[in-house]
């Protein structure tokens, strides 16, 4: 068989696997697996299914991904996510659509600290979304603004999406990180932008609350003063080459005990709830990248991603032109995969090319980020559009309306990074 037909068959099978409801890391075991057993031998299958789980579980470079998920699972037990949305609403919730505004502000920040686009939108959706229907906005747009805040928690630094792409590509973890500050600032504001058009034009769905005193304003901000500090000590560490991107993971994860703890939301039963959840999280993901790594050995087997290339070269296309066509495809892959699972899948076929035609590889983790990041609000089954609806019980027609013009703000972010790359690598560039 041609190396185009594996990769049809192939992709049809994990497809199908999915579809009847098979777990994302079981399915591409399968097919990885059942393969090479096809294309080489069974021997070759039984020799990678033994060798890939231990050498790539147990790299010490991958150890940074359970230290983060354990310093979120930290952070978001300590009740910050409230007084994060609180701090924000003082500041800026006396305006016409300021609770929304602070919505997307404290999902930032949130992010910086939990790494889970997911988590994010599932914890706002309990903490932001009875503050707005309380001071009469509009159902829809809390929700969309929840949604696209939640987007935040896989490009704002530290990210596991940006670990997972750092291994598999070999590319600095550190540059990775600070390459996603600039881009998540400028998501903050487009979303910010977004809310205050939306209110311009319908004042009655983001009205004015209520103005903070100064008094009021410092308080708050002495109390997620703390965890503001964890994350600049982190970025400023990896930044003046203090530590490396998994000493950064273990400073987060002591600190962000450390910071529980003082709150007194930290006892002997909540640590070891963490743990579980940490060791639960941990397994899921290794378990997705195992099978990723069989079933990119597969396609690497068959030349695919030689034949691809070959293929995108002989149309002497446009880099751009190849580009604009990954993150298209992207977009529809992100209608059925999650987000890690599609990284994984993808980035081995798609990276020789990209980096073939010139592109840096820090730029195009940053892109693929943001397309998944457009992928999880993008109707009709993004995964923080789900995650929302299912936990406010929403009709899924009235938030598909609202998310479109945050659609359109991704898009705007997205067409700014491929156009003007200096915007990603400018302060990687500065690194020591």
């Amino acid at each position: 068989m041609t190396a185009w037909a594996v990769a049809l068959s192939a992709f049809g099978s994990l497809t199908l696997l999915l579809l009847i409801g098979v777990p994302v890391g079981f399915a591409m075991v399968l097919v990885g697996a059942g393969g090479i057993a096809l294309a080489i031998s069974p021997m070759a299958a039984l020799s990678l299914l033994g060798q890939i789980p231990v050498s790539n579980t147990m790299s010490y470079e991958l150890s940074v991904v359970p230290m983060f998920i354990l310093m979120g699972s930290f952070i978001a037990r300590s009740g910050i996510a409230a007084d994060l949305y609180a701090v924000c609403n003082a500041f800026v919730g006396h305006r016409r659509g300021g609770l929304a505004v602070a919505t997307v502000l404290a999902c930032g920040g949130f992010a910086a600290v939990c790494g889970s686009a997911i988590a994010t939108a599932a914890t706002f959706s309990k903490v932001a979304y009875p503050s707005m229907l309380r001071y009469g906005y509009h159902r829809g747009l809390a929700c969309a603004s929840i949604c696209a805040g939640g987007t935040l928690g896989i490009l704002i630094p530290p990210s596991v999406i940006m670990v997972i792409y750092g291994i598999m590509t070999g590319t600095d973890i550190a540059k990775l990180f600070m390459a996603g500050v600039v881009p998540g600032l400028l998501a903050v504001f487009l979303y910010a932008a977004t809310i205050r058009a939306i209110v311009w034009r319908r004042p009655a769905a983001g009205p004015a609350g209520e103005r903070a005193p100064w008094a009021e304003r410092l308080r708050l901000l002495g109390r997620v003063g703390p965890v503001v500090a964890l994350f600049a000590l982190i970025m400023g560490g990896l930044y003046f080459g203090v530590f490396t991107a998994t000493e950064a993971a273990g400073v987060g994860a002591f600190g962000a005990f450390v910071f529980s703890a003082l709150r007194r939301t930290m006892g002997w039963r909540e640590f070891m709830a963490c743990a579980a959840e940490t060791a639960r999280l941990s397994a899921a993901l290794f378990l997705i990248l195992i099978g990723a790594l069989l079933f990119s050995n597969l396609m690497n087997f068959t030349g695919l991603p030689r034949a691809l290339q070959g293929f995108v070269m002989s149309f002497g296309v446009e880099p751009y032109v190849v580009i604009a066509a990954i993150c298209a495809l992207y977009v529809v892959l992100g209608t059925f995969f999650e987000e890690l699972s599609m990284i994984l899948l993808t980035v081995p076929i798609f990276f020789p090319i990209v980096t073939g035609l010139g592109f840096d590889p820090v730029w195009f983790g940053i892109v693929i980020v943001m397309v998944v990041e457009l992928g999880l609000i993008s109707p009709p089954v993004g995964m923080n559009l789900f995650v929302v609806q299912s936990t406010l019980d929403l009709p899924a027609g009235l938030l598909f309306r609202w998310i479109i013009p945050f659609v359109a703000a991704d898009v705007v972010r997205l067409a700014l990074i491929v156009a003007f790359p200096a915007i990603v690598l400018w302060l990687p560039a500065l690194m020591r």
